[in-house]
């Protein structure tokens, strides 16, 4: 009888581990943005009414923050899919069942990395609406602006360092053989790790939000799945030249209309 392979292993034991951390603490997400968006472009009296504000004092940079941080793990986590089974098949497989809990300390890592980057996303967003550039609704106040965001974000996906951040996202056997470190301390820094990796893969797409509109759930949605191709996907390598001429051509697109 063949032996199972890793995934196989950590979908056969110790499932409610991996059902909260890719499908639970997504869905949680998914619906609190989509509860967001749908009042943000609806009647404005629930969640999103406090977005609304003339003064930004800490609590609503909080909440704000907190917004950042919730649709990041929501969008990110389906794409951290791979490691989090691999990693919870050879836990389980070195140490037992206590193992495979150590899948929680590492998608902790690789959630902190995004919540540090949705404090930037953040601190950029009151910035462009302090410079008008950004609407209250958190859409671009000018094709102009949302131009230049998709023109950062298209050049990005050329680069070397986009390449390079992608081939290790795309290979986590490779990374778990290259970065293993025992105990939840070393599994938490594990998933930091492969979440720096993951932001430099992603962090110029996150920036689409701003010029499609952060509460957009047709923009949201079409990131989400794209970052999953790009990382899942066989062509997924080569759809990161694909996207950055479609994010090169929006722009144009967007000054030229």
């Amino acid at each position: 009888m063949a032996r199972p392979t890793l995934v196989e292993s950590a979908l056969r034991h110790e499932r409610s581990v991996l059902v909260v951390t890719l499908i639970a603490i997504p869905a949680i997400c998914w619906i609190w943005i989509v509860v967001m968006a749908r009042d943000m472009y609806g009647p404005m009296s629930g969640p999103s009414a406090w977005m609304m504000t003339p003064v930004w004092d800490a609590p609503h940079l909080i909440l704000l923050w907190a917004m950042w941080a919730v649709m990041m793990a929501g969008m990110m986590l389906p794409s951290a899919a791979p490691i989090l089974l691999l990693y919870g098949g050879a836990a389980r497989n070195r140490d037992g069942t206590h193992g495979v809990l150590r899948v929680y300390a590492l998608a902790g890592g690789y959630l902190l990395v995004w919540a540090l980057f949705s404090m930037g996303a953040t601190l950029l967003q009151r910035l462009l609406a302090t410079r008008l550039l950004l609407t209250p609704m958190m859409e671009p106040a000018t094709p102009v602006a949302g131009a230049l965001v998709l023109v950062v974000a298209g050049l990005y996906q050329l680069t070397p360092l986009k390449r390079v951040c992608l081939q290790t996202c795309r290979s986590p056997v490779a990374f778990l053989t290259r970065h293993w470190r025992t105990g939840a301390g070393g599994a938490f820094r594990m998933g930091m790790d492969h979440g720096t990796y993951c932001l430099g893969c992603c962090w110029a797409l996150m920036l689409v939000l701003f010029a499609g509109g952060v509460m957009n759930l047709a923009v949201i949605l079409a990131l989400t799945a794209w970052v999953v191709v790009e990382k899942i996907a066989p062509f997924g390598e080569q759809s990161a030249r694909l996207s950055g001429a479609l994010l090169l051509g929006a722009a144009a697109w967007m000054l030229l209309r």
